[in-house]
C-alpha cells in the first residue's frame, strides 16, 4: 500500500504542478503541452498496444488468445476454470472455446446450434458452468426471438467437447401482447439439480436432472436477474433491474418490466440482491445494494456474498449468515480530490483462500485488486478492505477466472482489442493483417468494417506488490488520468472569451450549441473521393454527386479526416454520443441485444447513474431542446402507411400529416419540440430541418435571446432502407440528409444567433460500410463563424472529444472519466470570426427517387430487394450487417465487385 500511496501522491503533484505552471493559450489551442501528451499514434494500429477511439490505451498484460471467425464481430462474455484446472471454458458470443491452461491453446472449439425456424443461439449476458468431475459444461444460450436453452457438452480428457444435450424454457407473454424471451444467464450446478435466472422472465427455476421437463419450483425474482450464487444454504439472486416497482411509483421499460426509476435522470434508481430457499423456493429477504448490480460470487466457505454494481463502481458485500450489507468497496480507479465516475465493475473472482477478490471493470480496461478486511473475509488479516491496485487487461473485462493455484488470471475481454482488422480464416493467432498506418501514402489493398473482430482472452500471472504498483501506474496511463484530472482546474477570472475555453468555466464566444446526430456513415463511403483528406475513392459509396452540401461544408470549414465513432452499433453509438460511455447492460448484450436494441432510449438500464448530456446541462441552468433525439412518434399509419404519403403531404404544404413525440425518459417531456419527428425511416430529413428551421424563426421573433443553449437534435435519413420497395433508394436517402442539414445550416447561418452558435455533425456510429484507415472512421463536421478554416485538421477527435468540446463551450463538467479524459477540439477553431452565411446546394439526386417494386426487378436487384424486405430489417439495426453492406454495395458501387474477401463466407 505504501507504493500505491506514494504512486497517487506523485500523480497529485504533477497535477498541480502543471496547473500552476500552464502557459495560457492563444485561444485557438490550449496548453501545448497538455495536448502533446495525447498519444494517437495506436490509433490505427493493428496489433497491441492499441488506442480505442474513446482515448484510452489497450495494453493488457500476461499472453492474449484470440478465437472466432473473423468475418463476424466476437466477443468473449464470460470463463470458468475446470474443477480439475487443467481446461479454461470461455462463452463466446457465438461459440463456446475450451483452452488449455498449460500452455494457453485453444484445444476445441462448440459452434451453438440451429433451432429449426429459428436463427442460430447466440449467448446470453454470462453464464457457463462445469460439472464437479471436469466431464461436463452447461452454458446459457438465446436466439433473440422465441427459443432459448441451457445447452451442454461432453469434454473428453483431452479437451476435446461435443454438443450434448438441451433444456428448453418458453418466454412469457407480457400484458401488452409482447412476447419476450425467457433469457436464460447464470447458473448454479449440485450434483442432483441445475438452477438457472430467466432474466427475460424475471424467474429463477430449479430443475431436477432426472426430471428435466418439469422445474420443481420457479419463483419470482426483481427485474432482469443477473447473477447467481449459494451461500449459507441459501440462494442469492442480482437483480440487475432492481426490485418490483410498488403502485404508484414512477417507472419506465426494460422496455417491457418497467423499473423503478430516477424522477430527474431517467435511470433505474434501486439494485437489490434477492435471497431464496433452495428447497422452496420461497423468497427469504430482498437486500439493498449498489446500482445495477450483476455479477455475484460467494466466499470459499460461503459466509460472504459479493455482488458487482456496475452504476455505482462498487462491491456489495453481503453477510450471508444475517443477509445484511457489512461493507461497500469502491473500486474506482481515478479516486482522489474529485472521483470521476464509469468504472463500470461487472466480473468478480476470488484467490482460493477467498483474501483477495478481483473485480472486472469493464471501462477501465483493468482489473481492480481487494484485499479483503475482516467485514468481508473471515480469515482476513486486516479490519478493512484495501484496494491495493490495477491489472490491465484488453478492452472491457467481463469477467474473471482465478486458476485452483491461484497463480494464474483469466479475463474474457468483452471488446478485446476493438473491431481492427479482418483476417484470413485459420490465422486467430498470428498477427493481424496491416492495411494501412496514420501517414502511410502507400495503395491501399484492404478494408475495415465495424463488425469485424476477434474475441480476445488475457491470461495473467497474478502479480506480487512491486509488479501490481508498476502494473497500477500503467492503468493510470492507458485510462488518460492526468487528463481527467486537468479538466477539474478552476476556471481563471478576468479571462477574454475563446471560441474553446482553455478551461471549463471560462468564457466562451459561444452562447448556442447545436448537436445534430447521424447515422451509419464510414468516412470513405462519403468523403473518400476528398483529396484534402486520406480517403480511398474506391470505397465511396456516397460521394460529391449524392453529399455535395457535406463536401462544401467540409471545404468551407474544417475537414477532419481522424475522426472516430466511439461505437459500432447504434445501440453503443448513441448512448456514446448522449452520455459519453456506455453501462454494463449495453455491454454485456453487445451483438446479441436480447432484452432490447436502444438506439432509441427507451430502455432505463441504458441510462448511466448521472445520466446524459441534457441532464448535465438541465442540472447546471441551461436551456436545452430535444429535436428527434431519445423519442418515438406515433402516428395514424392507416392515413400515413409510408414515406410516400408523408413526403407528398410535405411537398405539397398540407400539414395534414400529424404526429405524436412519446419518450419513456421523464425530464425530457418538457424540453422535446413535440413538431420535430423521431428516428423512423417513413419521415424525410428535409422536413425535419423544415421543423426546425419554423421554430428558429419563432425564436428570433422573440425579444431578447431565448434561443437554447443546447439544442440536440437527431437527423437520421442517411441510415438508409437498403433497396426494400416503398423507399427511397440509398443514395436518395443520404441526399435528402445532405440537403436537409444543408437547409440548417443554411437558416441558422442566416439568422442573429449565428454569431455565437456552433454547430457539432456526427455520425452515431460507423457500421453499414467500409473504411480503409479504420472500422471506427467516421464524417465529422464543425461548423461556426470561427471554423471558416478552410483546411484539413489530422487530429484524432472521437465522439467523447465532440462531448467534451460541447461542455467546455457551455461550462459544464464532466459526466464522467472518458468525457474528463477526453481532447477538446481546440484545432477546429479560430479567434477571428468570418460571419459569411453559408448557402445550400441543391439536391443532385431526386429525393423520391424510388427502390422499384419486385415485379420490376430480376437477378442480383430482385436479391437484394428481396432481403431488404426480410423481418429482419424491420427494426433499427436489427438486420444481419453484412447483409446490409453488400445491399448497399450493390445499389451504389455500379457493378464494382464487392470487397468478398472481407465478407462473411459462413
Amino acid at each position: 500500500m505504501k507504493k500505491l500511496f506514494s504512486f497517487s501522491l506523485l500523480f497529485l503533484f504533477s497535477v498541480v504542478f502543471f496547473a500552476c505552471n500552464a502557459v495560457p493559450g492563444s485561444g485557438s489551442s490550449a496548453n501545448q503541452k497538455e495536448l502533446d501528451a495525447y498519444d494517437t499514434s495506436t490509433l490505427s494500429r493493428n496489433t497491441l498496444p492499441v488506442l480505442m477511439p474513446y482515448n484510452k490505451i489497450v495494453a493488457p498484460a500476461g499472453k492474449q488468445i484470440y478465437f472466432g471467425n473473423p468475418a463476424l464481430e466476437n466477443h468473449a462474455l464470460d470463463c470458468a476454470v475446470s474443477p480439475n484446472g487443467k481446461f479454461l471454458a470461455v462463452e463466446g458470443r457465438y461459440r463456446i472455446v475450451i483452452i488449455s491452461t498449460a500452455d494457453n491453446r485453444v484445444l476445441s472449439e462448440i459452434a451453438l446450434p440451429k433451432k429449426p425456424g429459428f436463427k442460430k443461439f447466440v449467448n446470453t449476458m454470462s453464464g457457463i458452468r462445469w460439472s464437479r468431475d471436469s466431464q461436463n459444461l452447461f452454458w446459457s444460450a438465446d436466439d433473440k426471438r422465441h427459443a432459448s436453452a441451457v445447452l451442454s457438452a461432453t469434454v473428453n480428457k483431452n479437451g476435446r467437447a461435443g454438443l450434448n444435450s438441451d433444456l428448453r424454457f418458453k418466454g412469457q407473454k407480457k400484458t401488452d401482447g409482447h412476447f419476450l424471451t425467457a433469457i436464460p444467464n447464470e447458473l448454479l450446478i449440485t450434483r442432483k439439480a441445475l438452477f438457472v435466472v430467466l432474466n427475460g422472465n424475471n424467474q429463477l427455476l430449479k430443475i431436477n436432472f432426472a426430471q428435466i421437463d418439469k422445474p420443481v419450483w420457479q419463483a419470482t425474482t426483481g427485474v432482469a436477474p443477473f447473477g447467481l450464487t449459494k451461500a449459507s444454504g441459501k440462494l442469492y439472486v442480482s437483480n440487475w433491474g432492481g426490485r418490483q416497482p410498488k403502485d404508484g411509483e414512477l417507472t419506465a421499460g426494460t422496455p417491457w418490466d418497467p423499473a423503478v426509476v430516477d424522477a430527474k435522470k431517467g435511470d433505474v434508481n434501486n439494485g437489490t440482491v434477492s435471497v431464496f430457499s433452495p428447497k422452496t423456493g420461497r423468497l427469504i429477504k430482498e437486500i439493498k445494494v449498489g446500482l445495477h448490480p450483476n455479477d455475484i460470487i460467494a466466499a470459499p466457505d460461503g459466509r460472504f456474498v459479493y455482488v458487482a454494481n456496475g452504476n455505482s463502481d462498487n462491491v456489495s458485500v453481503i453477510d450471508a449468515q444475517n443477509d445484511k450489507v457489512t461493507e461497500t468497496i469502491n473500486v474506482r480507479l481515478m479516486q482522489g480530490k474529485k472521483d470521476f465516475v464509469g468504472d463500470s465493475p461487472n466480473g468478480l473472482a476470488l484467490s482460493p483462500d477467498g483474501r483477495t477478490l478481483y473485480v472486472a471493470n469493464g471501462m477501465d480496461n483493468a482489473l481492480a485488486v481487494i484485499a479483503l478486511g475482516k467485514n468481508s473475509c473471515t480469515n482476513a488479516t486486516q479490519s478493512k478492505s484495501m484496494l491495493t491496485g490495477f491489472i490491465p487487461t484488453g478492452a472491457y473485462p467481463g469477467n474473471v477466472a482465478v486458476s485452483a493455484d491461484g497463480r494464474m488470471l483469466y479475463v474474457a475481454n468483452i471488446e478485446g482489442m476493438g473491431a481492427r482488422a479482418t483476417i484470413p480464416k485459420n490465422q486467430e493467432n498470428k498477427a493481424f493483417y496491416t492495411f494501412h498506418h496514420w501517414g502511410g501514402q502507400k495503395k491501399v489493398n484492404g478494408a475495415f468494417s465495424a463488425h469485424r473482430q476477434l474475441a480476445m482472452v488475457s491470461a495473467i500471472p497474478v502479480p506480487d506488490a512491486k509488479q501490481l504498483t508498476l502494473y497500477t501506474q500503467k492503468v493510470q496511463k492507458n485510462n488518460r488520468a492526468f487528463h481527467a484530472q486537468l479538466s477539474s482546474l478552476l476556471p481563471r477570472k478576468n479571462r477574454k472569451p475563446q471560441p474553446m475555453p482553455e478551461r471549463i468555466g471560462e468564457p466562451s464566444v459561444f452562447k448556442h450549441v447545436l448537436y445534430i446526430i447521424k447515422e451509419n456513415r464510414t468516412y470513405d463511403q462519403v468523403l473518400g473521393d476528398m483529396k484534402q483528406g486520406d480517403g480511398d475513392p474506391e470505397l465511396c459509396s456516397f460521394g460529391r454527386d449524392v453529399t455535395p452540401n457535406i463536401h462544401q461544408l467540409a471545404l468551407d470549414y474544417v475537414l477532419l479526416d481522424n475522426y472516430y465513432a466511439s461505437g459500432k452499433s447504434s445501440s453503443e453509438g448513441h448512448q456514446w454520443t448522449d452520455a459519453g460511455m456506455v453501462t454494463d447492460y449495453i455491454e454485456k448484450k453487445v451483438r446479441g441485444w436480447f432484452r432490447s436494441y436502444d438506439h432509441v432510449q427507451y430502455d432505463a438500464m441504458v441510462y448511466p447513474a448521472y445520466g446524459f448530456l441534457w441532464n448535465n446541462a438541465l442540472a447546471h441552468g441551461k436551456r436545452v431542446r430535444i429535436y428527434g433525439e431519445a423519442a418515438h412518434s406515433l402516428w395514424d399509419h392507416t392515413q400515413f402507411p409510408d414515406w410516400t404519403s408523408i413526403y407528398t403531404d410535405y411537398k405539397n404544404g398540407d400539414n395534414r400529416f400529424t404526429f405524436k413525440n412519446v419518450t419513456t425518459i421523464e425530464p425530457i417531456r418538457s424540453i422535446l419540440a413535440p413538431r420535430f419527428p423521431a428516428y423512423d425511416h417513413k419521415i424525410s430529413d428535409v422536413f425535419r430541418a423544415q421543423r426546425f428551421i419554423e421554430e428558429l424563426h419563432h425564436y428570433e421573433q422573440l425579444p431578447g435571446d431565448s434561443l437554447p443553449q443546447l439544442m440536440i437534435m437527431a437527423l437520421p435519413s442517411d441510415h438508409t432502407s437498403g433497396t426494400r420497395p416503398e423507399y427511397p433508394t440509398p443514395r436518395a436517402m443520404v441526399a435528402d440528409n445532405d440537403l436537409g442539414l444543408a437547409r440548417i445550416i443554411e437558416a441558422l447561418s442566416h439568422s442573429r444567433f449565428w454569431k455565437n452558435t456552433v454547430v457539432f455533425v456526427t455520425e452515431d456510429d460507423s457500421q453499414d460500410g467500409w473504411d480503409h484507415v479504420s472500422a471506427y472512421r467516421t464524417v465529422g463536421l464543425v461548423l461556426s463563424p470561427y471554423s471558416h478554416l478552410k483546411k484539413t485538421v489530422h487530429t484524432n477527435f472521437n465522439n467523447t472529444s465532440m462531448l467534451r468540446s460541447i461542455e467546455q463551450i457551455l461550462g459544464l463538467p464532466p459526466m464522467n472519466q472518458i468525457d474528463a479524459a477526453a481532447r477538446p477540439m481546440f484545432e477546429c477553431f479560430t479567434t477571428q470570426p468570418d460571419l459569411t452565411p453559408y448557402k445550400a446546394l441543391p439536391n443532385r439526386i431526386a429525393l423520391d427517387e424510388m427502390n422499384k417494386p419486385l415485379r420490376a426487378l430480376h437477378g442480383e436487384a430482385l436479391k437484394y430487394a428481396r432481403l431488404s424486405l426480410q423481418p429482419q430489417f424491420d427494426e433499427v439495426d436489427a438486420g444481419d450487417e453484412d447483409t446490409l453492406n453488400r445491399i448497399l454495395w450493390f445499389a451504389t458501387m455500379n457493378g464494382k465487385p464487392y470487397p468478398a474477401r472481407f465478407a462473411d463466407e459462413d
